[in-house]
């Protein structure tokens, strides 16, 4: 989590987010506007099943009524900051509405082509390219040092008596391509309770909202007589204030988010993996371990330094330079 750059742009562009409240995503956009220098406004979008499903539609005028313009104002923006195949029509339907083109930028694979974007930032192991296309190494995300803190503050007293280190367990779930098995998680739990009995840490336990009822029951039941925290969706989400707290961390590997953002703190990441990765996944992983980021966990926890991995301030000084050469070019 380092500076931001010293970068500046000379006027306070309008910037809309286009969100569709799917929090990985979501949270990408404010990075990435953070990092840009710009102050973005949220718009809650609820597109239409054939704009999600055909983003190019939303370049046609018999489209924008299907979108949800409540909350559109008169003022158009100058940038628009998406996330996924999902808005990746919207952002082509306002665009095609403003008074003048704003500047696209959009994160992950819109499953069109890049030409229709000014800025397209894709994970390196998607494996699309083109001359206006960002790779990046995981993905972006959004973690100023001060919400940070501020996300830690409701939890201080809750972790100041549990003996160190503190070990923070980020939980994801399955997805089409990857599975929790009963037995697959029942091995993790165990890896788990000899790491905490091996080390006299703590265990502060995140899942995530794919995680399922029948693991949330199983690290219940295999860890709840051990030193920690574990939350399995009640009360006040503590995954930022974990990023904060935690010396080290065992994330499951399903999730390239949770991975990317475990990495921006140079602390230890121990990845645990609940399935055989494959593909895309399997390449990232590769990598990180490669590059000395991540070891695989088996039970213990072990202690090394990394750079750590700040993707999203380098995007956004990217940004920042190419929305002053879009904006000055459009003055001359």
């Amino acid at each position: 989590m380092s500076n931001k750059t010293s970068i500046s742009l000379d006027i306070d562009y309008l910037c809309w987010v286009l969100s569709d409240d799917i929090v990985g995503k979501h949270i990408q956009c404010l990075g990435l506007a953070a990092a840009s220098g710009l102050n973005p406004v949220i718009k809650h979008i609820k597109p239409s099943w054939l704009l999600r499903a055909v983003p190019l539609i939303g370049q046609l005028a018999s489209i924008i009524p299907t979108i949800d313009c409540k909350n559109i104002d008169k003022r158009w923006p100058e940038v628009i900051i998406s996330c996924g195949r999902s808005t990746a029509g919207v952002a082509l339907a306002v665009r095609c509405l403003a008074t003048s083109q704003p500047f696209l930028a959009h994160i992950q694979d819109p499953h069109i082509h890049p030409r229709h974007f000014d800025m397209l930032i894709v994970p390196e192991h998607d494996q699309i390219r083109g001359e206006n296309v960002i790779t990046t190494f995981g993905s972006l995300n959004y973690q100023e040092p001060k919400q940070l803190t501020e996300a830690a503050k409701p939890w201080l007293t809750k972790v100041a008596t549990l003996p160190r280190p503190l070990i923070a367990i980020n939980v994801g779930g399955s997805n089409k391509r990857y599975n929790f098995s009963s037995k697959a998680v029942s091995r993790f739990v165990k890896d788990l309770r000899t790491m905490s009995q091996s080390t006299g840490g703590s265990l502060l336990v995140a899942c995530s909202r794919r995680t399922s009822d029948t693991t949330k029951v199983a690290l219940l039941n295999g860890l709840n007589d051990l030193p920690g925290i574990i939350w399995t969706g009640s009360g006040k989400n503590p995954y930022l204030a974990f990023l904060y707290l935690c010396e080290a961390f065992v994330v499951t590997s399903d999730s390239v988010n949770m991975i990317s953002e475990a990495c921006s703190t140079g602390k230890p990441l121990h990845v645990a993996t609940i399935e055989q990765e494959t593909g895309k996944l399997a390449a990232f992983h590769n990598r990180l371990r490669n590059e000395g980021y991540t070891r695989p966990f088996v039970g213990r926890l072990e202690h090394w330094t990394y750079k750590p991995l700040d993707e999203t301030n380098r995007v956004g000084a990217i940004m920042k330079q190419r929305l002053a050469k879009r904006f000055s070019a459009l003055k001359g």
